[in-house]
């Protein structure tokens, strides 16, 4: 009985969630355009409000189909969005720091078993995914390469390196596995401006991710933690 109920539960508490969502926010999740709970993109509305004074652009790192990056950059103002991935196939967990459930998850989205949202096809199998978010983000009257938005493909390591920016306030780390998750916090930890935050997606969902960030906060104390279903990282002012 107890099984039954939780998925009845679960769906009522994203409807509920769902009122307090911004319009953009209902429309990306209705196209599906993100995997991001309700509570998740609540929770990166409302840390993007809270660094409304916090100098320094955006960024998310793992864009997927562009829904949660929609969001984020409609909210840039005067800032830029930098957004990167792959734009393909999602990179192998390769540390031993990474889990059981990681390293299944990988397998089955390279044995073409992976289902996307609502019945489509996963995003890692398609042709042009890049060409895809470009047309997702035009949808939404946001054009990449113009008003400061931009995206990058390929490995962070190789492309972070030459997206030029002084100053973060605001970034979204969706890349799942220990090394990304870890190389992530690192390259924006020198340039997150204090009070900007970081917001992690897969802490709750898999061992590597939850790992490179306790890892992280252990070796820099000047975040304060803020769990959630997504939770936030703050740097301390």
């Amino acid at each position: 009985m107890r099984s039954q109920l939780r998925p009845l539960t679960r769906s009522l508490r994203d409807r509920l969630v769902s009122h307090d969502l911004s319009q953009l926010s209902r429309s990306v999740r209705k196209e599906g355009l993100t995997y991001l709970s309700p509570a998740k993109l609540l929770r990166i509305e409302k840390a993007l409000q809270s660094v409304s004074d916090v100098d320094g652009d955006f960024a998310e790192f793992g864009v997927a189909l562009g829904g949660s990056a929609i969001i984020i950059a409609s909210q840039r103002e005067a800032r830029s969005f930098h957004g990167l991935d792959v734009f393909g196939m999602i990179p192998e967990p390769a540390s031993d720091k990474d889990d059981a459930k990681s390293k299944s998850r990988y397998e089955a989205i390279k044995s073409g078993a992976s289902c996307g949202i609502d019945g489509q096809q996963y995003y890692g199998y398609r042709e042009d995914l890049l060409a895809d978010v470009k047309h997702n983000f035009s949808r939404h009257g946001l054009t990449v390469g113009e008003d400061g938005i931009f995206l990058y493909k390929g490995l962070f390591e190789h492309s972070w390196p030459a997206v030029k920016v002084d100053k973060l306030a605001f970034a979204h780390v969706d890349c799942d596995w220990y090394e990304p998750v870890a190389y992530c916090l690192q390259v924006i930890a020198a340039k997150l401006s204090p009070g900007g935050v970081i917001v992690i997606d897969d802490f709750h969902d898999y061992g590597g991710c939850r790992i490179a960030v306790e890892e992280f906060l252990a070796q820099n104390p000047v975040y304060m933690f803020e769990d959630g279903a997504n939770p936030v990282l703050r740097l301390k002012v």
